[in-house]
């Protein structure tokens, strides 16, 4: 966090440095308007690219897959796998139900029935469990 901050400040204090270096040049005559609006446009679009590239290109861990076995060891069906991916992705029990076209108590049922399965009592506690054993 402190490195973001300290980053945008730096860009923000050479823009201003821009902007006084181009408004000196522009009193002392020694550039045109177009030029100096040209290399502003220049600065702009060399801190997108950047930013572009910090952001955007992040180095992601790899992940080692999805253990299929542990998911029939578990014993999840098909659908309730589908529900604790649901989960995963932070939806409530309506917004999976209208995802996978079934009703909220439909959800509410495959939920119980996947807390009971991997041992849980929250469904936090059930994500939790699911990504140690590499299910999700």
């Amino acid at each position: 966090m402190k490195k973001t901050i300290l980053i945008f400040g730096l860009l923000i204090l050479a823009l201003l440095l821009l902007f006084q270096l181009s408004k000196y040049a522009f009193i002392s005559s020694n550039l045109k308007i177009e030029i100096i609006i040209a290399i502003i446009a220049i600065v702009f679009f060399v801190i997108g690219v950047v930013i572009n590239k910090k952001s955007l290109h992040q180095n992601t861990v790899p992940s080692e897959g999805i253990d299929h076995q542990k998911i029939k060891d578990f014993d999840i069906s098909d659908r309730e796998y589908e529900v604790l991916i649901g989960i995963s992705e932070g939806l409530s029990n309506k917004e999976i139900g209208d995802k996978l076209f079934v009703s909220e108590s439909t959800v509410k049922t495959h939920v119980s029935s996947l807390l009971t399965k991997l041992n849980a009592k929250r469904r936090t506690q059930a994500l939790q469990i699911a990504k140690t054993h590499n299910i999700i």
